[in-house]
């Protein structure tokens, strides 16, 4: 399984001005093959934070998310509200379970 963990910088005007393109991103996201979560989440201590969670069976299916159309659409939002920061860091991970599973 292959985890992201990626994190956006921005303000909360931003996150407002792109929260019909976030949340496009996440339901489009998790119907693609080989996605088990895409989430989006503003950090609490940290308004400014947006972290992005995700889960995916393989790197082809995550390279095959990069080509898809809310992709884009998602880039173009960002664009429009430019971040201060943006970096991703991607996992390859076998999930397990946890105590008292």
């Amino acid at each position: 399984m292959i985890v992201v963990n990626a994190i956006i910088e921005t303000t909360p005007e931003s996150i407002e001005a792109m929260r019909e393109a976030i949340a496009e991103m996440e339901t489009k996201s998790r119907a693609e093959a080989g996605c088990h979560d895409y989430t989006f989440s503003v950090e609490l201590n940290d308004p400014n934070v947006i972290r992005i969670t995700e889960k995916w069976d393989s790197m082809a299916d995550l390279e095959a998310h990069f080509g898809e159309p809310h992709m884009a659409a998602f880039q173009q939002a960002m664009s429009a509200n430019p971040p201060k920061s943006v970096s991703a860091n991607f996992f390859e991970a076998t999930e397990i379970a946890g105590p008292g599973q």
